[in-house]
C-alpha cells in the first residue's frame, strides 16, 4: 500500500468519536421536566451559564462546582450533573474504526478537545486515549479552548507534524478556521458516513 496522501488525523471527540451532543442534553431535558433546549440555552446563551461553562473548559472550576451552580440556574438537583447530561452519549463506530484504520496505516492520530473535566464523571473513559491515540490535547489541561488560537499548535506539536500534514474533524464549524489559518485540512462532520468518506479522499486510504 503506497504512503497516506496526509500524515496527521486530529479529531474533536464529543459529537464526533460520539453519538453528537444535542441528542443527550436534549434526552437530559425531557427526562428532567424541561423545555429541549434548556441545556443549550443555559450554557450558550445565559450570561452566567456561559461563562461558568467556559470556566469548566478552561479547567478554572472543577466539575463539582459546575455541577451546582448550572443544576441553580436549570432549577434541577446537582448530583453527577455532567453525568446525567451525557447518559445517552454512545460511541460513533464509524468514526472510532476510521481513526484506528488510518494509525494502522501509519497516519498520526490525535485528539483536540474542549473539556469538561474528568472527574468524578470521566467521560473519556472506555475510549482508549492513552492507548489508541498518538497524542491528546484537551482544554482543561492547557487553559485554552476551541476556537482559541492558541489551542490548535499544541496539537501540532505533540503530534510532531506541520499542520499542512493534518486533517481537523470537528462538528462545530466555528472550531474550523483558526486550524484552516495554520493550513491544516478541515472536515465538518455532520453524518459519520460522509466523514469517513471524505477522509478516505483526503488520505488516499480505506478507512471502513
Amino acid at each position: 500500500m503506497p504512503p497516506p496522501l496526509r500524515q496527521g488525523l486530529v479529531l474533536d471527540f464529543g459529537g464526533v468519536l460520539t453519538t453528537p451532543i444535542a441528542d443527550c442534553t436534549r434526552a437530559f431535558c425531557l427526562r428532567e421536566g424541561l423545555a429541549p433546549d434548556a441545556f443549550l440555552k443555559v450554557i450558550s446563551t445565559d450570561p452566567e451559564g456561559r461563562e461558568i461553562y467556559a470556566q469548566l473548559e478552561l479547567g478554572r472550576i472543577a466539575q463539582s462546582e459546575w455541577n451546582e451552580r448550572t443544576a441553580a440556574l436549570l432549577g434541577v438537583a446537582p448530583e453527577n450533573l455532567i453525568g446525567r447530561v451525557l447518559a445517552g452519549l454512545r460511541p460513533e463506530p464509524l468514526m472510532l474504526a476510521a481513526g484506528q484504520a488510518a494509525r494502522r496505516a501509519g497516519v498520526k492520530v490525535g485528539i483536540l478537545s474542549n473539556s469538561l473535566g474528568s472527574g468524578p464523571y470521566d467521560p473519556y473513559r472506555g475510549y482508549g486515549f492513552d492507548t489508541l491515540y498518538d497524542a491528546v490535547v484537551l482544554s482543561g489541561d492547557h487553559g485554552v479552548r476551541k476556537p482559541e488560537p492558541a489551542i490548535y499548535p499544541l496539537i501540532l506539536k505533540k503530534l510532531n507534524l506541520p499542520a499542512e500534514a493534518c486533517v481537523f474533524v470537528d462538528d462545530s464549524a466555528r472550531n474550523l478556521p483558526p486550524a484552516q489559518d495554520l493550513g491544516m485540512t478541515t472536515v465538518l462532520d455532520a453524518e459519520p458516513a460522509e466523514t469517513v468518506k471524505k477522509l478516505e479522499e483526503l488520505f488516499g486510504l480505506p478507512l471502513r
